[in-house]
């Protein structure tokens, strides 16, 4: 049992012998005591002050004596207004210790068949262009908050949905088939998705120089926008695409497989995954049946252009558009059509989109429109909105060839990892093989840690110097204190040193003070499964390794001459590796064993 446990049963016996209260351990939840105040623990005692009929602070005395002459775990206490707080006996911590140790999957709460299905969407590319670095941001938070939801106990499916149609789609198509001189991934030596997204910047320069030349014989440049051959061959192009023509059909299955090949090395390297992938191309339609079944039921209605529309004024949204008068779809209706495929493939409790702020209006209005076709988890779709992501030179334009792609971030990041891991000496007398892996796993860890140690809310400005940095709160400083635990815990190894009985030791401050830490690690994940928030678990793994790096420096491990003492030492190193380890895991981040 948790000390957390052991203390609400403490105080809901106490009120219930005290003043005849039933009290639910359940619903009593001690917080860490902040650190102006003597103590480990706190709970508040407002909610029993009214059956008491005393002052809180009175209230706050009685439960605290109760618990010093009938807990053994509590040791003394103080209160501040309504605030009970508690300093838990020193050696009852060695047995806190123990139970972390001997306890299976440290933090992780097991799903059953009987588990929430919860169903997160992330990722949601377009296949005229590689990922991007607010890609890789939208991937991070997507993956990481399916790992943390995991952890929390439920089933979660991990989807994916592939916008792989309209008129951007058309418009690398129709710039391939101009000025692609039958250009392949393997003729240019590129992956697929880059290539693509080569031709689709060159649509925009090239449609860029006809406006200019258009406006410069005398349009307006709206009139010459309008009036592009090229964006009317693009717009021709498309409707073939949607009367199925054969030979554009044809191109287009080409160029996408190009696309998906080179999406799916970049995933493999980011280390994440889906467990279903939905493409728009096969949405639309399901969403525009979907539509003109609401239509027939009075959900919607047919305006006099034959355009098809939702009021939803009555929920205080506007009129929405679902389908154009020429029968065509928005994205609104491919959502619904989405929604619909994916009902009919899974029993979804609760579904997640980890989509942008700029979408926050979109999601109120598909929940909205999802209930009111009676998808049961529509009125409580998630919309996990994260702010966005740019660099110190500004925002990134995919038209204008100006965005920072995903594969080359990563190169980059592991080439730093490199330089400065080496500078440091932190590569020294290892093999090529182990310096390529240990840099990869850097690189990488620490763009992610950096991308999910910020509120997810809030827009952010990438770094990629500041990212790297084996000091402070970066991935990189996790890292190497980690590969710095399971040093420790090899040389234990190496000289016969086991860890043994050491219940019967009384920790010190130091020690304390990570173990409480380590203890609140499951109420952590549950915390960040609850907020929806990876930045939770990246700063707790920030914290506890701090603390370790304090703990390290003030209490000798293998030098301890005291075998029980070095025990608790060695068996702290151990807990604090395999929950680094954990926390990082919930992140994507993988974590080096040697450094």
């Amino acid at each position: 049992m948790s000390i957390d446990d052991i203390v609400a049963q403490g105080v809901a016996r106490a009120v219930k012998e005290l003043y005849g209260v039933e009290a639910d351990p359940k619903g009593i939840v001690p917080q860490t005591t902040r650190k102006e105040f003597e103590g480990n623990l706190t709970v508040m005692v407002f909610p029993w002050v009214k059956a008491a009929r005393k002052a809180p602070e009175a209230v706050g005395q009685e439960i605290g004596q109760w618990l010093v002459d009938n807990e053994p775990a509590v040791d003394r206490f103080n209160v501040v207004k309504g605030f009970l707080n508690l300093v838990i006996e020193p050696s009852f911590w060695s047995s806190v210790l123990e139970h972390i140790a001997t306890t299976d999957n440290y933090g992780i709460t097991p799903a059953t068949d009987a588990s929430p299905l919860v169903m997160v969407e992330y990722s949601s590319p377009n296949t005229n262009k590689p990922l991007h670095l607010g890609h890789i941001r939208n991937i991070l938070l997507g993956f990481s908050l399916s790992q943390i939801l995991k952890a929390c106990g439920n089933r979660v499916v991990k989807t994916n949905i592939v916008n792989d149609r309209g008129i951007h789609i058309c418009k690398s198509m129709l710039a391939w088939k101009k000025w692609g001189n039958g250009a392949t991934p393997e003729s240019t030596g590129k992956k697929g998705d880059h290539l693509i997204g080569d031709f689709y910047v060159l649509f925009d320069k090239k449609y860029r120089e006809e406006v200019k030349a258009l406006v410069a014989s005398g349009m307006s440049e709206d009139e010459a926008k309008e009036k592009s051959p090229l964006m009317e061959e693009a717009r021709h192009m498309l409707r073939l695409w949607e009367q199925k023509d054969p030979e554009i059909r044809s191109l287009w299955q080409m160029m996408n497989s190009w696309v998906y090949a080179g999406f799916d090395e970049t995933y493999a390297r980011m280390g994440v995954d889906f467990d279903k992938i939905y493409y728009e191309s096969d949405t639309y339609l399901e969403g525009k049946e979907k539509v003109l079944e609401g239509l027939e039921k009075g959900i919607m209605y047919r305006k006099e252009d034959g355009s098809v529309w939702a009021d939803l004024t009555d929920a205080g949204l506007d009129h929405k558009l679902l389908l154009r008068s020429d029968g065509t779809s928005v994205y609104m209706t491919q959502d619904i059509g989405t929604a619909k495929l994916r009902f009919q493939d899974y029993p979804i409790d609760r579904m997640i989109y980890v989509v942008g702020n700029e979408q926050n209006y979109h999601f109120q209005v598909l929940s909205l429109l999802l209930d009111r076709l009676g998808f049961k988890w529509g009125k409580d779709l998630v919309h996990f909105s994260y702010g966005m992501v740019e660099l110190p030179e500004g925002k990134m334009k995919s038209r204008e060839g100006t965005v920072v792609d995903a594969d080359d971030l990563m190169d980059e990041m592991v080439s730093t990892a490199r330089e400065v891991s080496r500078e440091l000496g932190k590569l020294d007398g290892l093999s090529q093989q182990e310096i390529d892996e240990i840099s990869e796993t850097v690189g990488l860890g620490a763009l992610k840690y950096f991308l999910l140690k910020v509120d997810p809310r809030k827009n952010m400005m990438f770094n990629p110097k500041e990212s790297i940095d084996f000091n402070g709160n970066t991935g990189p400083f996790i890292q190497y204190t980690y590969a710095r635990m399971r040093s420790v815990l090899r040389n234990a190894a190496e000289k016969g040193m086991a860890t043994s009985e050491y219940t019967a030791v009384q920790p010190c401050d130091r020690e304390i003070t990570l173990i409480q830490t380590l203890a609140d690690f499951p109420s952590t994940v549950a915390e960040a499964g609850r907020t929806f928030s990876p930045a939770l678990i990246a700063n707790y793994a920030y914290e506890l390794v701090k603390q370790y790096n304090q703990f390290y420096h003030d209490c000798p491990v293998l030098r301890e001459e005291d075998t029980a003492k070095r025990s608790l030492r060695l068996a702290l190193t151990e807990v604090c590796a395999r929950t680094v380890s954990t926390a990082m895991a919930l992140l994507g981040i993988r974590v080096p064993e040697r450094m």
